[in-house]
């Protein structure tokens, strides 16, 4: 047995070691993760369309400002790749780390990103969730997804190392408001 002093039960005696539950049972609540793989998927395709619009918007207007430049302006190429991936960083830092913490993809699939014990995302969280799933998927190839598929959280690799866990958000209980009284 361990002595926690900083729990919420007031500081009492615990058989866990002090190490909170996680937030989120597969098998007590399985439809939390019910289709979030199917959903994470389409989900990823809406988000690098919202990605490659600005993108693709910024490579024609440097290629018209080379043209009127005489061929100039082109130097600027060299910028777009930089800019996109702190483009992406910034995107999904403030996504996941906004108050739905969700990227827009995300929220039109009803996914949404919680920490392992419950609390929501914040935006070093969310910009380390992108850039370790792109390092993850760049270097072990695109079969580390299938880490997916047999866990009950239906977590991938760079979930379980950051302590992340996608849920389905449209089967989330709202909480009961107080009665108004007019």
């Amino acid at each position: 047995m361990s002595y926690s002093g900083s729990d919420r039960s007031g500081g009492a005696w615990r058989r866990d070691g002090g190490v909170s539950p996680h937030a989120f049972d597969p098998w007590m609540q399985p439809e939390l993760f019910r289709g979030v793989l199917t959903r994470r998927v389409f989900a990823f395709l809406i988000d690098l369309i919202v990605l490659s619009v600005p993108v693709i918007l910024a490579c024609i207007f440097i290629a018209v400002f080379g043209l009127i430049t005489l061929g100039l302006g082109w130097a600027l190429f060299w910028l777009v790749s930089p800019a996109s991936v702190i483009w992406a960083l910034v995107y999904y830092g403030s996504s996941l780390g906004g108050p739905h913490s969700a990227t827009l993809g995300m929220r039109v699939m009803d996914l949404e990103m919680r920490t392992w014990y419950g609390a929501p995302s914040y935006f070093v969280l969310g910009a380390a969730h992108a850039l370790l799933f792109w390092v993850s998927v760049s270097f072990l190839t695109p079969l580390v997804l299938l880490i997916g598929l047999f866990n009950g959280r239906r977590r991938l690799l760079h979930d379980i190392i950051l302590g992340t866990v996608i849920i389905n958000s449209s089967v989330r209980v709202p909480i009961p408001q107080p009665a108004r009284t007019f």
